[in-house]
């Protein structure tokens, strides 16, 4: 029913009211209006307008019916802005950089200003993408903590800057061209080029003149420089200027700038006294920490840094070379008080106003040491792969990798930069990760000085001397073995409240080993092994026992200890599962009292608060929980990171009384226990077994002491099956801790960011790398041979070959050739079975060596050592008088004839014959003949050695000795140039290629040396002697050149490879340019190829943002594993493409030459996580997620955090390519990775 509303009507008529109707949609309502031309209706009747179909109305318009369209009528289709004409506009220009600045001038010493002066600037046209230099104007803000992957790294510290003299002094010497030869047909980065090589021109036609004929016999070049020189000496004839001065002469062109150098060298005047050769300075200064320190206050009256107790010695002399600005090594025992030396130097940087970075190698200690430093200076920063706190400090604490990245990214923190400290420096001998503190080291700018902070290392003056050497800066060693508090290493063999006493003193505090306790324990192990056999049977097991044996041993030695007042306790177990079987084991243990329990009560609620409600239900949170409850902690990588903070805050409080720990746990702060507990001296390395290294055991026995709290620190190692050998025990206490070893390896991210940097090459970072120091610390006395030797060179006299001379450098060359072909097959012989067996007692040898001269000998005896066979033997020589024998000895000939190379020319004797019994090596023998002597060697040795006695000295020899040297000497006499000798290939059946050719090559070189002329002339001795001076020293110079030169370079072919692989997949050109591919790679952490590949492939942008980031945890996850069944077919595609990818590029590094297999590059990519990560992407809480996978919680947590970092990564790579889709996506998927615990924010930046 349509609703009507009572309206009150006017008196006079209802007609005359202006009142309209209206219908309210289709409802059937309607309304009256008193609106004058109001509408009948609010809606149309019927159904809503719906809009067509947009498909089949393009259909209809463009596709069945486009006779519409404008083909044709091309006068609507354009047009035209008529631009308005501005010709000021052409005037504008860009500011020129300014030419000059104002300089203050300050008094000299109060440092008033008195004025200022205008002093010219240099260098205003440089640019953070053009040049090195610290005077290049900064950067924009948002880039000057990062720095930009474009932008070039500042100028390497030790390096030679190049200057503008250096510059135009280069551009000289390369205008010097040979236009014959250097000539370009292609220009660098081109495919084709212009052949300008000279053609054959047709004949002019009659009557016409040939313009290139015409100017052929002129001299176009050298004009100019006649000129010149006359001019620089007047009055002197044209003839003689070339006579008149020997370093007038025009240099000869070099193949290198260092060959033209030496040449410049060589021809200048010498001074009369040449310098102190560089290699005698001393870059590593050890320093004397015995000797107190008794002006300390007084060199330093207002320190930068105050402590509550007094520094140490070897802290104060740190402190002294601080205030000097001078780089220090410190190496000290763990809890010695290392961080002293941080401190000051954070303090002086903030009282310079300047910049420190602290530098650790795992993120967990960069976290500690903030909030220590926090606490301590305040205006401190962190910055780690996914936390950026203050980074506007004066003091930044950050990871090496990170470090890293600045450098080569030019950020502009490295500018105020005054300190960088090394924490842990001994971590340099991690394989994967050592090689990031080389190339920080390398790449530091000169003004920033350097602090190293170190374990006890045997090598630390060689380690600074590569570093003083590398930066061109003494290097001060601060190195102490003294403890704080002394260590008592004891054994326990108890396993039961009875037994809980057997703890036996090994190694007292003063270092003296106690074999005493060892045997004590080994007699109370085998006295309980004889009872239980008594009882049990024979048969008792050696090894470890189970759970409930560790349970029994580890009840009985803590009740000692909390008897003793021992604890904390830290326990260091070599395997994450068997420490919580160990904690979870001791559930009748409590440690802790009703206050204690309180606060742990209390402490855990505060930390956990932050974590959401099904996080804090997860079954470790639970389990850790109880145990901190009672006083026991469990601290490895598979616990969450936000635990691991609990459990080592309520540590250092004292609250965890016993804590089961890896060996991580020694990585840290100063966390020291009362007592440190080994359950077992062997450890797996990833690869094999084995017992603890001396370093591994000191790091971690180190944690014991408390310094001011406990007299000595107690050490303590678990015998739960046999006590070890005392000598393994021995070497591991006492023994010396590893060496600093370089683990320096190219990686294609190092060589893309010095490939784009022109003034910075690879083989310069080789070469200062510490793997090369040994081979490169006598650079500069090899520089100064080569230069004595190049001046010598040029004085010598040219020798005549001319006439009957001429071929005397090819004799030269082949008797040398023949000489090395023949040494070749003699050591193929003395290396093959049939060979070392033709050795044996009575064979004739000729010998050649620095004593003996084709010398003939019998064998009488074979002997080997561990390392090649010995072959004593009896040998000619001349009878010896009173005059020096090494004048009597035979000399070598100087002028080889061809009787002498092709033969051996035996040695006679000039007087009576003797004989001597040498010891030879396998290269001492020069050839084995056919002659077989019967010797009765032990008879002969026997006799010799009664004969050294001065007693028997003038007695004869035996009939044996004598009948062996009258048949040696009657074989040299009846062959002069050599008994018939062993074929190698005949007789021995050698059948080795190099053999079989060498023999061919000395045949032929035989032939070549007799048919030689130069031998017949009567000036062949003369000529010959000067030759062969002049070749030894060009010999001796190439040898020095080929050490100076990259060639020498032990990772050169390496290098060369991965160029290849870069160039193979176009990341570089064939001029060396890094393209586009190489750039993106740059910005990638790691795995650059192959993220640089997918992404070029398009392989991630068709995917959502959580399939891509499950994709990614192949590349993060150290887990191995299969992705399982149960993942969606695009993921499965996507795994199987990523191996594909993966596959192309290690076939590519395979085909370049690199050891690396496919197998082994592809089984880098561990995909065991995809399903845990593609899970949390999608927002699954991680309490479900410990369902879907084995892998401990820290190791899931540890990987979603980097996979988060790869992300970014990824995310600035798609932008610099411009690839926002993609960009976009890496974003969002970061974004879906960082919630809940896995991101929780750590404790101690709270």
């Amino acid at each position: 029913m349509m609703e009507t509303e009572r309206l009150v009507l006017p008196p006079p008529d209802p007609l005359d009211l202006p009142l309209r109707p209206v219908e309210l949609g289709c409802t059937g309502r309607w309304e009256l209006l008193n609106v004058p031309g109001a509408p009948e209706s609010t809606l149309p009747h019927g159904l809503p307008p719906c809009a067509p179909d947009l498909r089949q109305e393009a259909e209809h318009l463009f596709l069945s019916s486009p006779a519409w369209l404008p083909l044709h009528g091309v006068e609507h289709s354009a047009r035209k802005w008529q631009r308005k004409m501005d010709p000021w506009s052409l005037l504008a220009t860009q500011g020129a950089p300014v030419p000059s600045d104002l300089q203050a001038q300050r008094h000299p010493t109060t440092g008033q200003i008195l004025g200022y002066k205008e002093v010219l600037l240099e260098n205003t046209n440089l640019s953070a993408t053009t040049s090195l230099s610290l005077h290049r104007p900064p950067g924009p803000i948002s880039q000057s903590l990062w720095g930009n992957p474009t932008q070039y790294p500042f100028w390497p510290g030790g390096m030679d800057e190049p200057t503008i003299t250096d510059l135009s002094t280069r551009e000289e010497a390369e205008e010097e061209i040979d236009f014959e030869q250097d000539l370009l047909t292609v220009p660098p980065g081109f495919k084709k080029g212009v052949d300008f090589a000279p053609k054959d021109h047709p004949a002019p036609a009659p009557g016409l003149l040939s313009l290139s004929r015409l100017l052929e016999p002129l001299d176009l070049g050298g004009g100019d420089e006649d000129e010149s020189e006359a001019v620089r000496q007047p009055g002197i004839p044209r003839g003689d200027t070339v006579s008149a001065s020997p370093c007038s002469a025009s240099l000869a062109r070099a193949s290198s700038l260092e060959d033209l150098v030496l040449k410049e060298a060589s021809t200048a005047v010498s001074p009369p006294e040449p310098p102190k050769p560089l290699p005698q300075e001393q870059w590593a200064i050890p320093v004397d920490v015995t000797s107190p320190v008794g002006d300390f206050y007084r060199l330093i009256p207002q320190p930068a840094f105050q402590w509550a107790f007094e520094p140490d010695v070897f802290q104060k002399q740190a402190i002294l070379h601080l205030e000097r600005h001078d780089s220090v090594f410190v190496a000290a025992h763990t809890s010695a008080g290392k961080t002293v030396v941080a401190e000051y130097a954070i303090a002086l940087a903030q009282k310079h106003m300047t910049r420190t970075i602290y530098t650790s190698p795992i993120k967990a200690l960069s976290n500690q040491k903030f909030r220590d430093f926090r606490n301590t200076f305040g205006d401190v920063g962190l910055l780690t792969g996914d936390v950026q706190l203050h980074p506007e400090a004066s003091c930044l604490i950050m990871t090496t990798e990170i470090l890293r990245s600045m450098l080569y990214s030019g950020s502009d923190v490295i500018r105020d930069l005054e300190w960088v400290i090394f924490d842990e420096v001994h971590y340099i001998n991690d394989a994967e990760r050592g090689v990031v503190w080389e190339e920080v080291l390398i790449m530091l700018p000169d003004h920033v000085s350097i602090i190293l902070l170190s374990a006890t290392v045997p090598n630390a003056l060689e380690f600074a001397d590569w570093i003083g050497r590398l930066k061109r800066r003494q290097i001060y060693v601060i190195s102490t073995v003294a403890r704080p508090v002394p260590l008592e290493h004891y054994l326990f063999t108890g396993n039961s409240p009875k037994t809980q006493g057997e703890l036996f003193l090994l190694l007292d505090s003063r270092g003296a080993f106690h074999t005493k306790g060892y045997y004590a324990a080994v007699e109370a192990k085998k006295e309980r092994m004889s009872k239980h056999a008594q009882t049990f049977g024979a048969k008792q097991p050696t090894h470890q026992g189970g759970p409930a044996q560790d349970r029994g041993v580890y009840l009985s030695l803590l009740a000692s200890l909390r008897t003793r007042a021992q604890l904390p306790v830290v326990v260091f177990t070599f395997s994450r599962g068997r420490c919580d079987e160990q904690a979870s084991g001791l559930t009748s243990l409590d440690l802790t009292t009703s206050s204690e329990k309180s606060e742990i009560h209390l402490f855990l609620q505060r930390c956990l608060a932050r974590l959401r409600g099904s996080d804090r239900q997860l079954p470790q949170v639970l389990h850790m929980s109880e145990l901190l409850h009672r006083g026991l902690g469990v601290h490895h990588s598979g616990i969450l990171p936000i635990l691991k903070e609990i459990v080592e805050m309520l540590f250092s409080r004292g609250l965890v009384k016993v804590l089961f720990a890896t060996e991580t746990f020694a990585m840290g702060v100063n966390m020291p226990a009362r007592t440190v507990v080994f359950d077992s001296m062997r450890k797996h390395d990833g690869s094999t077994f084995r017992d603890l290294l001396p370093g591994e055991y000191v790091q971690m026995a180190g944690r014991a002491g408390r310094r001011g709290l406990d007299p000595t620190g107690t050490v303590i190692l678990l015998c739960k099956g046999r006590v070890p050998e005392m000598a393994d025990l021995h070497r591991m206490m006492m023994g010396k801790p590893s060496q600093l070893q370089s683990q320096f390896r190219l990686t294609y991210t190092m060589i893309l960011n010095l490939l784009r940097v022109d003034a910075l090459r690879v083989e310069d970072m080789m070469k200062r790398s510490f793997s090369e120091f040994p081979s490169r610390k006598d650079s500069k006395a090899h520089e100064q041979a080569l230069a004595e030797l190049t001046k010598r060179l040029g004085a010598l006299e040219e020798p005549d070959t001319t006439g009957q001379l001429v071929d005397l450098p090819e004799y030269y060359s082949w008797g040398e050739e023949l000489t090395e072909t023949r040494s070749l097959i003699q050591r193929r012989i003395m290396e093959s079975v049939n060979g070392l067996k033709s050795l044996s007692a009575g064979r004739v040898v000729v010998v050649k060596n620095q004593e003996y001269h084709n010398t003939l000998g019998v064998i009488l005896q074979v002997s080997s050592n561990s390392t090649s066979r010995i072959f004593t033997t009896l040998v000619l020589c001349d009878k010896p008088t009173s005059e020096d024998p090494q004048e009597r000895a035979p000399a070598t000939p100087d002028v080889p004839y061809p009787d002498d190379l092709v033969g051996f020319k035996l040695f006679l004797p000039e007087g009576p014959c003797d004989h001597t019994v040498a010891k030879l090596q396998p290269g001492d023998v020069a050839a084995i003949t056919t002659k077989v002597l019967r010797v009765n060697g032990e008879k002969i040795l026997e006799d010799f050695s009664k004969r050294q006695q001065p007693k028997f000295k003038k007695d004869p020899p035996i009939a044996a000795v004598t009948t062996a040297v009258q048949e040696l000497l009657r074989l040299a006499q009846a062959h002069p140039a050599g008994p018939p000798t062993l074929d190698p290939v005949n007789d021995l059946q050698l059948k080795d290629v190099s053999v079989v050719e060498g023999g061919l090559r000395a045949r032929k070189l035989e032939e070549l040396i007799w048919g030689a002329q130069c031998v017949h002339s009567p000036r062949f001795s003369a000529q010959y002697l000067k030759l062969q001076e002049r070749m030894q020293i060009q010999k001796e110079m190439e040898r020095l050149r080929f050490l100076l030169s990259d060639q020498s370079l032990l990772l050169l072919p390496e290098y060369h490879q991965r160029v290849e692989v870069l160039r193979t997949l176009g990341y570089v050109d064939e001029a060396g340019t890094v393209k586009l591919a190489g750039r993106v790679a740059c910005a990638m952490s790691s795995h650059e190829l192959l993220l640089t590949e997918l992404m070029f492939d398009n392989a991630l942008s068709a995917l959502r943002p959580e399939e891509i980031a499950a994709l990614l945890s192949g590349l993060v996850c150290q887990s191995p594993g299969d992705p399982g069944e149960q993942l969606p077919s695009t993921l499965k595609q996507g795994v199987e493409r990523v191996r594909a990818v993966a596959k192309r590029i290690g076939e590519v590094q395979v085909a370049c030459g690199l050891n690396q297999t496919v197998e082994e590059f592809v089984g880098e990519l561990n995909f065991g996580l995809v399903e845990v990560v593609y899970e949390w992407a999608r927002g699954m809480p991680f309490s479900e997620l410990a369902g879907l996978s084995g892998t401990p919680e820290g190791l899931v947590v540890r990987c979603i955090q980097r996979l988060a970092e790869m992300c970014r990564s990824l995310r600035g790579a798609a932008r610099l390519v411009g690839e926002p889709v993609l960009g976009a996506k890496m974003e969002t998927a970061a974004t879906l990775l960082r919630r809940d615990i896995v991101f929780a924010a750590s404790l101690y930046t709270q």
